[in-house]
């Protein structure tokens, strides 16, 4: 059984204290999806990706992705499964990293009919068979407003960092991983030793260790950094700055290694600017040998891509930002800056997400929402079209026939006449 790097009684009471008091379901796994405990409605409940016909494996990619995007924002983020319903989670976390989280959802940020009608239809586009379905277990999800969201994400996110804390005292002494490791290192030392003359440092142990970690091969990297290790430790062990900054190179060389075969560059160029200061306040060489260990171990779980997470997380962000804010001016400019990403990177994604532009998504859900109120005779055109985003009636007008196939006017004279049959 593989060594587990965080207290689960512990993380079970936080996770199931937090289910109780919010009334939302909160899931306890590992860094990988595998899912330990579910306290309320938690995705393990959820019938949404079996109603829709979808593989569940796309909903745990989503949320691996959001505990490795909570890891790079500090701890805590709000984001999408692909079915668009909302999750927040935030990161337990071990010496080399997260090792677990506590993701909280699912649940609906707007109205179910708005929900329905914007992630149902439009984006997941299912079938009225599958929608049914859908509807029928979007009974079950509960909806929390949005203000209230960024607030519960907060006192997750409080909730685990004192969990974190707690957890962190004895973990490494309590390893049995350790000695395992400290075995390994005194090992190879011992076969250094048997040499006539000092081996010179193993460049190509150091080239096919970062081979190893290019092809995610966790067992030889491992072992090729244990004999690292000893060889640092060999030639070095009695000055612990010179093995620190040794060990420190050699993180580096790692961290680009990974860069190079798909992590993510911003979020392993942070880790490795924080493990330059983290290595400085070890005093000791066995804690020193097993945080690395599970650093490269951490590494090489973000050579693990989720593009398609990431990209239908920020789709479904735009989305849901378009339909609580259609009203008013938006751009392809503003939303981009809303999930950090350029603009025309952004237009790329959605219209290979999506379908259709950004501006063309825009106007559907407009013109849908010009639909419903110009089935209220008493409203002039003027105001529905204010209403729904445009200024320039004259060029809501030629929107609404490009997309509805029919003028405004005629869509209202259609509506009512059939409303008499």
């Amino acid at each position: 059984m593989e060594y587990e790097q965080f207290d689960r009684r512990l993380a079970r009471e936080c996770a199931k204290a937090f289910s109780q008091s919010t009334g939302l379901g909160c899931t306890l796994s590992d860094k990988t999806g595998r899912a330990f405990d579910e306290y309320g409605y938690g995705c393990e409940s959820c019938g949404m990706c079996a109603a829709a016909g979808a593989s569940h494996d796309r909903c745990v990619q989503a949320h691996i992705y959001g505990m490795t995007e909570a890891e790079r924002f500090g701890g805590k983020y709000i984001y999408f499964c692909p079915m668009g319903l909302t999750c927040f989670v935030s990161p337990i976390l071990g010496e080399g990293g997260a090792e677990a989280k506590i993701t909280v959802g699912p649940f609906i940020m707007v109205e179910k009919q708005d929900f329905i009608a914007c992630e149902l239809t439009e984006n997941v586009r299912l079938t009225e068979a599958q929608k049914q379905a859908a509807v029928q277990v979007l009974e079950n999800i509960p909806f929390v407003p949005t203000e209230r969201v960024t607030q519960l994400s907060v006192l997750l996110f409080m909730a685990v960092g004192f969990m974190n804390n707690v957890s962190a005292e004895n973990r490494m002494m309590e390893s049995g991983h350790s000695e395992e490791l400290q075995g390994q290192i005194t090992s190879y030392i011992l076969e250094l030793k048997q040499e006539e003359a000092p081996p010179p440092y193993p460049f190509e142990k150091e080239h096919v260790l970062l081979q190893c970690v290019a092809r995610k091969d966790r067992d030889g990297a491992r072992r090729l950094l244990n004999e690292l290790l000893g060889a640092i430790l060999f030639v070095d062990g009695g000055d612990m700055e010179l093995v620190k900054s040794r060990l420190y190179e050699l993180l580096v060389l790692i961290s680009r290694t990974a860069i190079e075969n798909g992590a993510d560059a911003e979020h392993t160029m942070r880790l490795s600017h924080e493990y330059r200061y983290r290595i400085g306040a070890f005093t000791t060489i066995d804690s020193l040998c097993l945080w690395l260990a599970g650093v490269v171990n951490h590494f090489m779980d973000d050579l693990f891509r989720f593009s398609d997470a990431k990209h239908a997380n920020i789709i479904h962000r735009c989305t849901q930002y378009i339909s609580a804010n259609y009203k008013e001016r938006i751009t392809l400019e503003d939303t981009a800056r809303m999930v950090y990403l350029s603009p025309a990177y952004l237009s790329r994604i959605f219209k290979q997400e999506t379908g259709v532009t950004f501006n063309e998504y825009l106007n559907r859900v407009r013109v849908n929402k010009a639909k419903e109120l110009l089935r209220r005779r008493e409203l002039r055109m003027t105001d529905i079209s204010l209403a729904v985003g445009y200024e320039d009636q004259s060029y809501f007008t030629k929107v609404f026939k490009r997309v509805a196939g029919m003028l405004p006017r005629e869509y209202r004279e259609k509506i009512l006449v059939s409303r008499k049959d």
